[in-house]
C-alpha cells in the first residue's frame, strides 16, 4: 500500500494528507508514483493534456509508462500538481512542503460579478436542492458499499463516464450520460440529481455553475459539478451561495469534494 504524505496548500495553509494511487505495470508489479521530497507542488491555473501525464519507469522490469500526474484539490479552490521522480519504487514518498508561489493573477473577491438572481431566490433554490437530495437519500436503504472503482480519464467522454459512475456509487439511480455536449450544460441526469462535467483545460467559471443551478431549480433536483481544471474564485463563491456541489476530477477518475455542498452531498447518501 502507498504511504500517505502531508501536503500544505500555499493559499490557505491547510494541511492535507495525500495517498498516491497504486497502478499495475504490464509485468504485474504494483507501481506507486514516487513523490519528490525536494520539489514543492505546483499550483495549476491552466491545464493541458500533455502536462497531465507523467512517464515513470517500473522498478521491477524497467518499462516506462505514462501515468496520470498526481494532483490534489484543496477546499479553498487551489489545484496542486505533485512532482514525481523518474522511476517508481513500491513504497510511498516523504513529506511535501508548501507549493512554490505562482505568478498568475488570482481574481479578488471584490471583483465577483453580481448575482443574476435575488437573495430570496437563492435561498429558495438552496432549500429546493437540499430537499431534493434529502428526499432522494431517504429512498435509499443503508448498505455497505464496495470501494469506488474510478475510470481513467483520457477523453472528454471518459470524464462524463467517471462522474456518472461516482454518482451511481453514491447511490443516485439511473444516472444517464449524454453522448454529446448538451446545449443546456447538463451532462448527467437521474435519481434526483443533475450534473455538469467540464473536461476542458481551463477552470470552470461562474456561468457554468449558475446555469447548472437553474437547471436543477427547473427540475427540482440536486446539482453537482465536476471539473478537471478546478474552479475560478467567482464560481466557487457562487456555488457556495446556491448550494451547488463542486468536485475536482483527477485523471485517475477519482473525484474530490472542494466545497461544503459537496461534502453535504456525500454525507446525505448511504
Amino acid at each position: 500500500m502507498a504511504e500517505s504524505v502531508p501536503v500544505c496548500c500555499p493559499e490557505c495553509r491547510r494541511e492535507h494528507t495525500y495517498t498516491p494511487p497504486v497502478y499495475h505495470c504490464d509485468c504485474g508489479a504494483p507501481v506507486v508514483l514516487p513523490l519528490r521530497r525536494d520539489v514543492p507542488p505546483a499550483q495549476v491555473h491552466h491545464r493541458t493534456w500533455d502536462d497531465s501525464w507523467v512517464e515513470v519507469g517500473c522498478s521491477a522490469c524497467g518499462t516506462s509508462v505514462q501515468w496520470p500526474q498526481p494532483e490534489l484539490g484543496c477546499g479553498c479552490g487551489t489545484l496542486l500538481r505533485l512532482p514525481v521522480a523518474a522511476h517508481a519504487d513500491h513504497s510511498g514518498a516523504g513529506a511535501l512542503g508548501p507549493a512554490a508561489p505562482d505568478a498568475s493573477d488570482t481574481p479578488d473577491a471584490s471583483r465577483v460579478p453580481p448575482a443574476s438572481t435575488s437573495g430570496a431566490a437563492g435561498r429558495t433554490s438552496e432549500a429546493t436542492a437540499t430537499g431534493a437530495l434529502e428526499e432522494c437519500a431517504g429512498k435509499r436503504t443503508s448498505r455497505t458499499r464496495p470501494s469506488f472503482q474510478p475510470v481513467t480519464i483520457r477523453t472528454a467522454q471518459d470524464a462524463r463516464t467517471a462522474a456518472a459512475q461516482y454518482l451511481r456509487w453514491l447511490g443516485f439511480d439511473a444516472v444517464r450520460v449524454t453522448e454529446k455536449r448538451a446545449a443546456s450544460g447538463v451532462d448527467l441526469r437521474g435519481g434526483g440529481i443533475v450534473a455538469h462535467v467540464d473536461p476542458s483545460t481551463d477552470p470552470t467559471g461562474f456561468g457554468d455553475v449558475e446555469t447548472l443551478w437553474l437547471n436543477g431549480l427547473n427540475e427540482e433536483a440536486g446539482t453537482a459539478c465536476f471539473s478537471l481544471a478546478g474552479y475560478t474564485r467567482e464560481a466557487r463563491m457562487r456555488a457556495d451561495s446556491l448550494g451547488v456541489a463542486l468536485f475536482v476530477l483527477d485523471l485517475t477518475g477519482m473525484p474530490q469534494a472542494v466545497n461544503d455542498p459537496a461534502d453535504d452531498l456525500i454525507r446525505s447518501v448511504c
